[in-house]
């Protein structure tokens, strides 16, 4: 898919869209949990929330879409299947939830990959799942196969990895028959994230207790239903609308927001309040405003998701804006680190790519051109976000990489005013 985005300011209103990483932990345990749960939330069809339903109806969950959000009945503990499929598209965050999960659950399973998805790294986790009674084998190099039944133990993870691995075990390990420990060694980067997940279990009844650094847990339960939970907004995703209300001419209301959430992401507030732009918070509800774009110095080492968009406005600010601790992005949907730099370029940015991060010399206007997504979600959207500082079009190329995680994108930026070209 083409699609071609004109320049000129992005202005208007808009609801966030659910909470991806909040999604995917709420109908995991509702899954897991010991009756049903209606799970509140606004439709989405992001491929990444569809492979977490699927990966769980594979192993008995039955997931309906209702007016309301979700309808969960969840896994029969009691009769798992034998084998199961579990297909896990381009989801990272699916993949290492799951894979605790299944090997806990001692089901054999096939979880198949997509995308970059299999050269993404499982280490050290895998290696804590073996030693505690997984064993893995590669059916094909996009077919991980798993079997074996994990064992209560005391694990031990690397916080400065990804917090993904911590709470794919802080998901699990409540499912084995024993109790079992897990130490997270500092540094711990993306700790908003384990917070999310604790607040996840929490409303299903279960908190592990914490003995100085270790999560101790109990073992042999499945989670409580609530009856009924709700989905937050998604910060990560209402990140590039308030980046839009900061560029040249922007003005956008988002709402939808909560200002106690728990995501990192939130820290997109301060970043572009540091860089200048106006903002004004109501309850729910933000406006973004164009105000004085400066340099400013970032460290991505909790906030990567945003390192992309962020870097669009710093292209367009004064100064030399240096993006630091970011290196995970090597490893994301695309080498995001090299993908921002070589995108926003082709549209006329100034940026060098650091080791760790980037170094970007601000604009005073982007000249627009070809954009290659790179088959990556957030650099598609950084694009089209890039546009409203360019004075020429801005043509993105493989722009249904905004499935992944907001299928609505395109028809949202149409619907805020900017004259929007999809070419199927």
């Amino acid at each position: 898919m083409r699609v071609t985005v004109e320049p000129g300011p992005i202005k208007g209103e808009v609801r966030a869209i659910p909470s991806k990483s909040h999604l995917h932990r709420l109908l995991i345990c509702a899954a897991l949990a010991d009756a049903p749960t209606l799970v509140r939330s606004a439709s989405t069809a992001a491929e990444d929330i569809t492979a977490t339903i699927a990966c769980l109806c594979a192993l008995g969950a039955k997931i309906e879409r209702v007016p309301e959000g979700f309808a969960v009945k969840p896994v029969d503990l009691a009769n798992l299947p034998a084998q199961a499929t579990l297909p896990c598209g381009e989801s990272g965050s699916t993949l290492r939830f799951m894979l605790p999960v299944v090997a806990a659950l001692g089901v054999t399973g096939r979880f198949e990959m997509a995308g970059r998805l299999p050269k993404r790294p499982l280490a050290p986790l895998d290696e804590q799942l073996a030693a505690g009674g997984a064993k893995f084998s590669w059916e094909t190099p996009s077919v991980l196969h798993c079997e074996g039944q994990l064992r209560p133990a005391h694990y031990t993870l690397p916080g400065n990895i990804s917090s993904q691995y911590i709470t794919g075990l802080l998901l699990a390990l409540p499912l084995l028959e024993g109790g079992s420990g897990l130490t997270v060694i500092p540094p711990i980067e993306s700790e908003d994230y384990i917070a999310m997940t604790l607040e996840a279990t929490s409303a299903f009844g279960y908190s592990p207790e914490m003995d100085g650094g270790d999560y101790i847990i109990c073992g042999g339960r499945s989670f409580v239903s609530p009856g009924e939970v709700h989905c937050e907004g998604d910060w990560s995703n209402a990140a590039f609308w308030l980046c839009a209300g900061a560029m040249p001419g922007g003005d956008i209301t988002i709402r939808g927001l909560s200002a106690a959430s728990s995501q990192g992401d939130r820290e997109i507030l301060n970043v572009l309040g540091q860089m200048g732009a106006l903002i004004a918070v109501n309850g729910d509800t933000i406006q973004m405003r164009e105000g004085a774009r400066r340099a400013v110095e970032i460290d991505g080492r909790a906030i990567p998701d945003l390192i992309p968009v962020l870097s669009a406005v710093a292209a367009l600010a004064g100064g030399e804006t240096v993006v630091r601790n970011a290196a995970r992005l090597r490893l994301k949907e695309s080498d995001r680190l090299a993908a921002t730099a070589q995108t926003l370029n082709a549209l006329g940015a100034n940026i060098t790519e650091l080791e760790d991060g980037l170094r970007i010399r601000g604009m005073a206007q982007l000249c627009g051109g070809e954009a290659d997504s790179w088959g990556d979600h957030r650099i598609a959207m950084m694009a089209a976000i890039a546009s409203a500082g360019c004075d020429g079009p801005v043509s993105v190329t493989g722009g249904q990489a905004v499935r992944k995680s907001y299928p609505g994108f395109w028809e949202e930026l149409a619907a805020l005013g900017k004259r929007v070209n999809i070419h199927e």
